[in-house]
């Protein structure tokens, strides 16, 4: 059973605590099963929160949003991502976009975050966090796996509340 812990709850939670102006953006690719699950979120958000959160479903390429990001001047941009971490599929984390290691060989993604995270702090001076969500399966395919669509309908109640 995919549980939502209490401690990611207190660390979102926390996160938002000062946001003003806030960017959510999905990253992930649609036809690779739980690298979906950002993506998924996004449009489970979409129309459910007020205009001082913007939802962008950046797919593999979230520089192409860096002009909408900025234009937005967001106080805080999360960017929600499947991550290979160690954990059991479903589980999430909250991380500092400054520990992600630039080298990462395995990624989806055109840029790597952390560069593109830098880029958004520069330009904006927002708080970036990614919410990461350990996969089961990053196959070619549709849809996500059962662990990962528990944890991102959880993820979906819990940033309504917080961002609402």
């Amino acid at each position: 059973m995919v549980r939502m812990t209490e401690s990611i709850k207190t660390e979102l939670k926390n996160w938002f605590a000062d946001a003003k102006r806030t960017v959510v953006a999905g990253i992930g690719n649609p036809i690779r099963t739980d690298d979906y699950v950002g993506l998924r979120i996004v449009e489970d958000l979409k129309e459910k929160l007020p205009a001082r959160v913007l939802l962008l479903e950046a797919e593999t390429v979230p520089e192409s949003y860096l002009s909408d990001i900025e234009d937005f001047q967001p106080s805080h941009v999360l960017l929600i991502d499947a991550a290979f971490l160690g954990l059991n599929p479903g589980d999430a984390c909250l991380l500092d976009a400054e520990k992600i290691d630039v080298s990462s060989a395995v990624t989806t993604h055109l840029l790597p975050l952390r560069v593109f995270c830098e880029y958004v702090k520069q330009a904006t001076g927002a708080k970036i966090g990614l919410l990461l969500i350990e996969p089961k399966s990053m196959e070619f395919g549709e849809g996500l796996t059962a662990q990962v669509k528990a944890s991102a309908d959880r993820l979906v109640k819990l940033l309504l509340d917080l961002l609402s």
